[in-house]
């Protein structure tokens, strides 16, 4: 099949060898894909994730002289079985799922596994156990915003939001906006959320942020109201960040951390003891979080089509990852394997 693959460090579209469903596993055809801010980086750092990888117990490193064809957050139609596997769902089926795969010796991740090709591919095999059919008569490229929209509500959910606290989102881009989202949709008030992009900013201000602002112009923490505890959700993920955040913060303040910075960065902790910080890292969601928010995109609860800022076959993915480094063009991109 066709594919979108990094090789030798570069993103080019190549024919790989077609998945083949073992028991338990479905086939799908990719409908669309969104890209994620995580491929970027990992594209960019991949022999430094490698490493850090072999550091981390459970986790299974990808080799970098075999193909990788990246891409989690999808929506698909089923083909067809693995040998032994229940035919819950007919062929044509819209689903999406979890990008898991529950392997004997652990799991492997849908578009971060040698084994496992992402939506980036014509084709995928997925774990029929966490399959999701598309509800409502939800299009595929909104359904494929379930993967990233469960990161933010994840990462509000795992905050523990207190009856008198005051939430900050610090950076607007998909992540952000998911948390946006997520606080709305918890009638937390007022969303303050702050970003240097004016397009992510008119984002923020859709998404239900009720307060916007322009670092450039004015600090988003001195629109904190007094009284209440700050909870500040960081969703840039670039070094640095996190250190401005700790002396940004005012006292007994909740950092929660959504960016994903895939290098070294380097805090000074007297900040954070000083003002008595509390330090929250996230990542993903529960699969309860994940079918939940495949059921708000189909009630109407997510203005979705917003969020979507272009789409492109296979041979544009390079291009898309290049676009995406400027946030005044793109949110989301969709890949259409199709095409």
């Amino acid at each position: 099949m066709r594919a979108a693959v990094l090789r030798g460090g570069d993103m080019i579209v190549a024919e790989v060898p077609e998945p083949v469903p073992a028991a338990g596993q479905v086939l799908v055809r990719t409908l669309c894909c969104g890209i994620c801010g995580s491929d970027l980086h990992y594209a960019k750092h991949a022999p430094h994730m490698v490493e850090m990888s072999k550091r981390i117990p459970g986790r299974q490193p990808l080799d970098l002289s075999r193909d990788v064809v990246f891409g989690h957050e999808f929506c698909g139609e089923v083909l067809d079985y693995g040998p032994g596997t229940e035919r819950k769902l007919k062929p044509g089926t819209l689903v999406c799922s979890m990008p898991v795969i529950p392997q004997a010796d652990g799991h492997r991740t849908v578009g971060y596994s040698n084994d496992f090709p992402g939506g980036y591919g014509e084709r995928m095999v997925l774990a029929a156990p966490l399959l999701l059919e598309v509800p409502n008569g939800l299009s595929a490229d909104h359904a494929a915003l379930t993967e990233p929209l469960a990161v933010g509500i994840h990462a509000v959910e795992k905050a523990a939001l207190r009856e008198n606290d005051a939430p900050l989102v610090v950076g607007c881009g998909p992540v952000g906006l998911a948390v946006i989202v997520g606080l709305r949709l918890k009638g937390v008030h007022p969303i303050i959320a702050a970003d240097f992009s004016p397009k992510r900013r008119e984002l923020a201000a859709k998404m239900g942020a009720d307060i916007v602002i322009d670092p450039r112009v004015e600090s988003a923490y001195a629109k904190l109201p007094p009284g209440r505890r700050a909870v500040i959700f960081e969703c840039v993920g670039v070094p640095g960040l996190l250190q401005q955040v700790f002396e940004a913060a005012p006292r007994d303040a909740r950092v929660v951390v959504a960016g994903v910075c895939m290098e070294p960065d380097r805090i000074e902790p007297l900040f954070g003891i000083l003002k008595e910080l509390s330090l929250q890292f996230v990542l993903g969601y529960t699969p309860e979080e994940f079918a939940r928010c495949l059921r708000l995109l189909a009630d109407g609860q997510v203005d979705a089509e917003a969020l979507i800022t272009g789409k492109v076959g296979l041979d544009g993915v390079k291009g898309a990852f290049a676009e995406l480094g400027n946030p005044e063009n793109h949110t989301k991109i969709l890949v259409e394997p199709w095409r």
